[in-house]
């Protein structure tokens, strides 16, 4: 393990635990030339399937989009960053438990919007908008009144 400080190689691990979650492994280490100590997390790295767009193209799952998205959705809401990081990994978590090769991208922006609407109303309409490239204003307006009856619009 690189040292964060001068970039060493050599260290010793001084504690060693699970995560909160039990799904990494915390270890806490000391450098070796320098003596500074700093921690490291170890986990299991999920195989995560491929995404396939409209247009036909596979791109790996890439949850920094994810996490893009819920931001610019959420810009100037009372949500934290923590729970927008939540969202992203019950997405990636679900999509990995799917146990497939492939998944299409309307299946993760429905997951997305799914947590929005659940998450804040706001954020949901604002994602909404560009997810379903809303024609005209009725079409939005549709969507809020939607919203507001309590109706899901095939959101999985």
């Amino acid at each position: 393990m690189k040292c964060p400080f001068c970039e060493n190689l050599e260290d010793k691990v001084i504690d060693s635990r699970a995560s909160k979650e039990g799904e990494a492994i915390r270890r806490r280490r000391e450098c070796l030339k320098c003596g500074m100590r700093f921690t490291s997390y170890e986990r299991v790295e999920d195989v995560v399937p491929l995404v396939v767009k409209k247009d036909g193209r596979r791109e790996p799952f890439d949850m920094g989009k994810i996490k893009n998205g819920l931001l610019i959705a959420c810009k100037k809401r009372p949500i934290e960053t923590d729970k927008l990081d939540g969202v992203a990994e019950k997405i990636e978590k679900r999509l990995v438990d799917l146990g497939v090769k492939e998944v299409q991208s309307s299946w993760v922006g429905e997951q997305i919007m799914s947590e929005l609407k659940r998450l804040d109303k706001v954020a949901y309409v604002r994602f909404a908008s560009v997810y379903r490239q809303f024609k005209d204003i009725n079409d939005l307006m549709d969507e809020v009144k939607t919203l507001f009856e309590g109706k899901d619009k095939k959101i999985v």
